[in-house]
């Protein structure tokens, strides 16, 4: 095993990479429970998500550990899910058949990009300040998701939008769950929003909002609703070619700007590059075209995983680690149905998730116009026209524009006026 994992080679020891995955497990473990709550909202069997998302989970994070030996953690990525189950099922009254039809194509499309150079292409052809307005856009958008399943914002006739009844008990309940989850991020306790949550539960059951489950363990079951569901022919049918860009295109963002960050920190990059670069974002192309089979919007690369890193996790060992706690975790859907029944252990999950990622907005240029103002209209556009397909379009459509009419054409890559043109004519001219 240690010859496997090249534990002397980096520095490291069976004990440490353990403890490693144990801490990353705490701090990404929330996802068993968030997002078989937030695709349920997309009229998905709860049971048969919460499986494939383990699974789902597993399954990349094996990949990575063993084929690419990278402690980094593979499972269905936040904003991701809440635009599958509020924008794509929800907004554009897609079927989520047909919604993991899309997330299957774009899996496919993925594990393609990753056995081939053109992964550099692309994601050289997209302007830093882009990548990060589509992560701090996200951001916000599933920021605005959790304050609204709080209601602590709520829909208004006049001014479409208001700040909610903060007297209601689920509401309150909320806010406390937030500020126990913030104190706990302030003091950098490691798995702050898992035990956030548990906290929360136990306030909730205190005020008789939550009762305890029947049973706290049992078999995996209900897989089969949601196993093998997808509907490919309908994503021709519908034409939702936009939706199938915005799965692929967040996800190699997301994906690879995490493994760099968690690489970097572990000090496993060489001369600024990352090793193993295929088999990695290979790892995160089966888990998300898996999870499309099994019932489950698309996974990225954690960046709890940078928690593992910190205790001196630096081998896939730590990954594999997380696999086997992900494995024990499928018997315990009784407990984590009743966690996701109550939007105020759930919300402050999604609030803080948006915070983090926001942070990114200041590494964008903002004394660049030409750069920033595409970049400040996606951050605006999620959430405002609830679509990070939309807030991403309309980035890619100005921001060529810019650049043309300053007499800088040159300086935007080929590949970013091809994907200009194909967003304005989702935009303007099909359904979205």
């Amino acid at each position: 095993m240690a010859a496997w994992f090249r534990l002397r080679e980096r520095g490291t020891s069976l004990s440490t990479e353990i403890v490693a995955g144990v801490t990353t497990f705490f701090t990404m473990v929330y996802i068993v429970v968030v997002n078989p709550g937030i695709l349920s909202q997309a009229g998905m069997d709860f049971q048969g998500v919460f499986v494939a998302t383990i699974v789902a989970s597993i399954i990349g994070t094996l990949i990575m550990g063993l084929a690419s030996n990278y402690p980094i953690v593979i499972a269905p990525g936040m904003g991701l899910n809440a635009y599958f189950a509020f924008t794509v099922v929800g907004g554009q009254e897609i079927s989520w058949q047909t919604a993991l039809g899309a997330v299957f194509v774009a899996g496919l499309l993925f594990i393609a990009l990753s056995l081939t150079s053109f992964r550099y292409m692309l994601l050289d052809a997209i302007p830093s300040s882009l990548k990060y307005a589509t992560t701090a856009g996200i951001g916000l958008f599933i920021t605005f998701i959790g304050l609204q399943n709080a209601k602590i914002v709520v829909d208004s006739p006049s001014t479409l939008l208001t700040l909610g009844t903060l007297s209601e008990p689920m509401t309150y309940l909320t806010i406390i769950g937030l500020i126990l989850s913030l104190i706990l991020m302030s003091f950098r306790v490691k798995g702050y929003l898992f035990i956030g949550m548990l906290i929360t539960a136990v306030i909730a059951w205190f005020m008789g909002l939550l009762e305890l489950p029947e049973k706290i363990m049992e078999l995996p079951t209900g897989l089969s609703a949601t196993a093998f569901q997808i509907d490919i022919g309908g994503v021709f049918s519908t034409g939702i070619y936009s939706v199938v860009f915005t799965f692929l295109l967040i996800t190699l963002f997301d994906t690879t700007g995490t493994m760099l960050g968690v690489a970097e920190q572990a000090g496993l990059l060489k001369d600024g590059k990352f090793p193993r670069s295929r088999g990695a974002l290979l790892a995160d192309a089966i888990g998300t075209t898996a999870g499309a089979a099994l019932g489950t919007s698309p996974t990225s690369a954690y960046i709890e995983s940078s928690a593992g890193v910190a205790v001196g996790g630096r081998t896939g060992l730590a990954a594999v680690t997380v696999s086997v706690l992900l494995g024990i975790t499928l018997f315990f859907s009784p407990v984590a149905a009743v966690l996701a029944a109550i939007p105020a252990i759930t919300a402050p999950s999604l609030i803080i998730v948006g915070f983090l990622m926001i942070s990114v907005v200041q590494k964008i240029e903002w004394q660049d116009v030409e750069s920033a103002f595409p970049a400040f209209l996606i951050i605006v556009l999620m959430p405002l026209s609830y679509s990070i397909a939309t807030g991403i379009g309309v980035g890619f459509i100005v921001y060529p524009i810019l650049k043309a009419v300053r007499g800088k054409w040159r300086e935007v890559h080929p590949i970013l006026y091809v994907f200009a043109l194909l967003f304005f004519i989702q935009l303007f001219f099909l359904s979205h």
